[in-house]
């Protein structure tokens, strides 16, 4: 029969005992709108307003983003929250992608 062994808080000394425990896992999901040839400035603006809920500043902030750069983050969050704001503005045919 083997001997048994006692481990004390002292025969841990030099390991490390901190364990780091993650309660809660949110990754932030993002829609990303897409620039087309389709659509007005005006089109887009008022489907982003309708879509996340935003200023007439801010659709036009983004609109411009996207116009100038191809594509822009117009949203993030919680991905049933993107999934609705990507659904909203593909209403009208407008491009998204979700990351996640």
């Amino acid at each position: 029969m083997a001997d048994e062994t006692t481990v004390t808080h002292g025969d841990l000394t030099g390991i490390d005992t901190d364990v780091d425990v993650i309660d809660d896992i949110t990754t932030a999901a993002k829609v990303i709108l897409y620039n087309d040839e389709i659509h007005t400035f005006e089109d887009v603006i008022n489907q982003l307003i309708k879509a996340i809920d935003c200023t007439l500043e801010k659709a036009e902030s983004l609109t411009w983003e996207v116009h100038t750069n191809g594509k822009a983050v117009v949203f993030s969050g919680e991905i049933h929250d993107c999934l609705k704001v990507s659904s909203i503005l593909e209403e009208i045919a407008l491009h998204t992608q979700i990351e996640y």
